[in-house]
């Protein structure tokens, strides 16, 4: 057990990530208290059942009051609305950050609303899985992960760093980057792969329609590993594609290039161009397992969830 980074920390939204944080910070005794809030009565009573938060609250002002940090989980369009809700209460000196997975929007979301003498301090976990909901988390789920702290203009360094130690106590790799680099970045690493991922099912459902079963019953592992990234939560990812447009359509728009280039190669038959193309991008892979990020161990049958990352989920 290490000493306490906060006094009181309170987790808004209560799904995969809140609740892993959660199992963390009790893991590592990293705050005093955790309090909770989610919008769901549904979801506050299957938290107070699971044991999920030390106090699950039925507002989200009564959940930040007195809180040395306030994290946001919610999905990224609905960070304005609640930190409308949340803003006249929080705590003088106090830290606020998030977890989203576009961050110029939330930026721009927040710090309108934001209290003289509360530290803003966004921040991004790239961990998570297929799952969703209070009781998909686990304490495990950020070890070994890269975590992104996104500092605005003005944030104050010891708030930083201070939340820089809660992330490292959790578990995770902690990196600091610009908003504008991070949304570029995560279009590349996360947002473009799942437009991809689900554009694929799409595209495999409307085929199982001609073809009966079939594209289920054999599915492959590239086909699987496409559909785990598909089932991420939908209302979080509507939110990361209307919130980081302009990125995202630019990674699109580079993807577009790529595979007209392929199409030609194959359409030609130019087996130089393929193989030349797979070597370049089957030594990506071998850096994405050197650096610790992912295992060469197959595992078809994806048993364990905390093993996975599908999106943060964020």
């Amino acid at each position: 057990m290490t000493q306490p980074v906060y006094d009181r920390v309170a987790l808004i939204g209560l799904g995969l990530i809140a609740s892993s944080m959660f199992w963390a910070i009790k893991r590592s005794g990293l705050a005093g208290e955790v309090t909770g809030y989610a919008r769901s009565a549904e979801t506050r009573e299957t938290a107070r059942r699971i044991g999920l938060c030390d106090r699950v609250c039925e507002s989200a002002a009564e959940a930040v009051e007195g809180a040395d940090l306030v994290v946001l989980c919610v999905p990224v369009g609905a960070m304005a609305p609640v930190m409308q809700q949340i803003a006249p209460v929080l705590k003088p000196g106090a830290t606020l950050s998030d977890v989203g997975s576009v961050k110029g929007h939330v930026v721009e979301a927040i710090l309108p609303h934001l209290p003289e003498g509360v530290h803003f301090v966004p921040a991004h976990p790239l961990a998570g899985t297929e799952h969703s909901g209070p009781e998909s988390g686990f304490a495990e789920l950020f070890d070994n992960r890269w975590c992104l702290l996104v500092p605005v203009e003005g944030s104050d360094r010891d708030a930083v760093d201070r939340l820089r130690r809660l992330w490292q106590g959790m578990g995770a790799n902690v990196d600091e980057m610009d908003a504008d680099h991070h949304d570029l970045v995560l279009a590349v690493t996360s947002h473009t792969p799942h437009l991809i991922a689900y554009t694929m099912v799409g595209v495999a459902d409307d085929l199982r329609r001609v073809t009966d079963s079939e594209v289920i019953k054999y599915s492959a592992a590239g086909f699987r590993d496409f559909t785990r990234i598909a089932a991420s939560d939908p209302t979080m990812w509507r939110d990361v594609f209307l919130t980081n447009k302009e990125a995202t359509l630019e990674i699109l728009g580079r993807f577009t290039e790529e595979l007209f280039a392929l199409q030609r190669a194959i359409r030609t038959g130019d087996g130089d161009h393929l193989h030349d193309y797979f070597t370049h991008t089957r030594a990506i892979r071998r850096g994405i397992i050197e650096a610790g990020q992912d295992t060469d161990a197959p595992d078809f049958g994806r048993g364990q969830a905390g093993g996975q990352t599908g999106g943060t989920d964020k």
